[in-house]
């Protein structure tokens, strides 16, 4: 069986993660799929490149809330972590809050 600290460990390194790839997703979406889609009439690119950003949002904010409860990070850096979230490039600097 793990012990707390290795599990809140494992929980901040996936937490980490996920956050980093879904500040990529992000960037693919407003910097690559979303210019196709509106210059050159190719909306498939964002159709899929929506999904993928829509589930790693969806796992961010799922592990964001147990770095809160069981992890402990405190109200403040969570509120921030989610906030980082919704701006580009926000997500490469989690690191600096946990």
């Amino acid at each position: 069986m793990l012990d707390r600290s290795s599990t809140n460990q494992n929980i901040t390194n996936y937490f980490l993660l996920i956050g980093k790839l879904e500040g990529y997703s992000y960037l693919l979406l407003l910097l690559i799929a979303m210019p196709l889609k509106y210059i050159f009439k190719q909306p498939q690119y964002v159709l899929f490149t929506g999904y993928i950003h829509g589930i790693l949002f969806i796992a961010f904010i799922f592990l964001l809330a147990l770095m809160f409860f069981k992890v402990k990070l405190s109200f403040k850096n969570s509120a921030l972590a989610l906030l980082l979230s919704l701006l580009p490039f926000g997500t490469f600097y989690l690191k600096k809050i946990i």
